[in-house]
């Protein structure tokens, strides 16, 4: 990894991307820390100091402008919703899938209709923010204009980061708003490591704070280490290819395989179970209801994740098995709205391809859904499990951490696809020079 980026920065052109990524970087992260206008943020941070760790994700992927109330409170979140949303519409609406496959002029117009719903979803999640915030008294005046003020700076930080998370893809390098997210998580960890320095090896002997060092070394390095594994494992269905004569010439005849990551749907099913869990708490915490005896209050407290493995109330943590179901869910859901195994059958049958010991057509695509089934199921339990660990270790030990596998899923898949990114721009530059002489 050191030596790629060693290298990239021997080049001219990809030193600038370098450079270019970094500025922006420092933009985001600048903005992070400028208040919201009209917003009392020592409220805020006392809010969550007392939500007990039940908006801990969503800190974490804002970088903390949210527990702050910045300007970049809402950050990208609006975007990577209105980007799932329009996955789950291009299944739905035949023309949305069509222009899908418009080659580039189709992908601009579904770019396009994505920033449009983008900012709608601002505006309207600005407008509940502040609605809300006004009647906890949460802001410092309640009245029209510092509602519509509030709603204004919110929904120009969410575009604002949009558009930088495009100038990132554009002029710099990898997935910018992919970058932009793992910025946002990155600069959490290090105030995370410190809460974890003072709990568990701060004040204490030598010998239990050097056992307490190496169990949370080990703990994170172990989960790192599974999630570079499940990001980069896959199936490879070999592929053959038939013959052809064409005049004097014999063409075809190559093999090939078509790789299956067994984690295909990526670290979707996660953020959809946890949106679908934490999405009451976070309602209720900001309405300052998460706190009681009755019926509601016990649900709200089996879906949060800061009272799972907790010794003293085992049975909150159902809503750990509910997660753990949800992933599952999600991961063949997911995967079944973006990998049509039929299509591939048929691509693969035009082409003259075909999967030795299995007929062409029907009997290749049955195959391929039992394969992908098959691996569908591991990757799933292995997102759980990465994700489970740091829970349970935050339940158990009374932890307060805002980073756990879900975070780092996220990082390690964006810095793995990034240096392959530079790798590849790498390998063009030296084709060219190649050629060049």
């Amino acid at each position: 990894m050191f030596q790629t980026l060693i290298n990239a920065f021997k080049l001219k052109d990809l030193r600038k991307r370098i450079y270019f990524t970094l500025f922006m970087l420092v933009v985001v992260r600048f903005g992070s820390q400028i208040p919201a206008p009209g917003v009392d943020s020592d409220v805020f941070k006392s809010l969550f100091e007392n939500a007990g760790g039940a908006l801990n994700f969503f800190d974490a992927i804002t970088g903390g402008s949210f527990e702050q109330m910045s300007i970049f409170a809402l950050n990208i979140t609006p975007y990577i919703t209105s980007s799932i949303i329009m996955q789950l519409l291009t299944i739905a609406f035949p023309a949305l899938e069509e222009m899908q496959r418009d080659g580039e002029q189709g992908r601009k117009k579904m770019t396009q209709i994505t920033r449009y719903l983008t900012i709608g979803l601002s505006v309207l999640e600005s407008l509940f923010m502040a609605l809300g915030f006004g009647q906890s008294g949460y802001l410092e005046k309640f009245d029209a204009l510092h509602v519509i003020m509030l709603i204004a700076v919110l929904t120009a930080g969410s575009a604002v980061l949009m558009w930088i998370g495009e100038q990132i893809t554009e002029y710099g390098i990898g997935n910018g708003i992919s970058i932009v997210l793992t910025i946002n998580i990155i600069s959490r960890i290090p105030s995370d490591l410190t809460s974890l320095y003072q709990q568990f090896v701060s004040g204490k002997t030598v010998a239990k704070g050097i056992l307490s060092a190496v169990i949370i070394a080990a703990i994170i390095l172990a989960v790192v280490i599974m999630v570079v594994v499940l990001q980069c494992a896959e199936r490879r269905i070999p592929v053959q290819y038939a013959r052809k004569l064409q005049g004097r010439r014999q063409l075809g005849g190559a093999s090939s395989h078509i790789p299956l990551k067994v984690n295909t749907a990526g670290v979707i099913p996660v953020i959809f179970a946890q949106s679908l869990l934490q999405t009451p708490v976070i309602i209720a915490t900001l309405l300052g209801r998460q706190n009681g005896t009755g019926f509601w209050s016990r649900v709200l407290n089996c879906l949060s994740q800061s009272h799972w493995f907790d010794p003293n109330n085992w049975v909150y943590s159902v809503g750990a098995i509910l997660y753990v179901v949800l992933i599952i869910a999600f991961a063949y859901f997911y995967t079944s709205i973006t990998f049509n195994p039929l299509e591939i059958s048929n691509n693969m049958k035009k082409q003259g391809g075909f999967v030795p010991g299995i007929r062409p057509g029907k009997p290749t695509s049955d195959y391929l859904t039992g394969v992908l089934n098959n691996i569908i199921l591991i990757g799933a339990i292995g997102l759980s499990v990465v994700c489970i660990i740091p829970i349970m270790f935050n339940g158990l030990f009374n932890a307060d951490v805002s980073f756990g596998g879900t975070s780092l899923i996220i990082i390690v898949g964006v810095i793995v696809e990034t240096l392959k990114q530079v790798e590849s721009q790498m390998m063009v530059r030296n084709y060219k020079g190649f050629l060049s002489e």
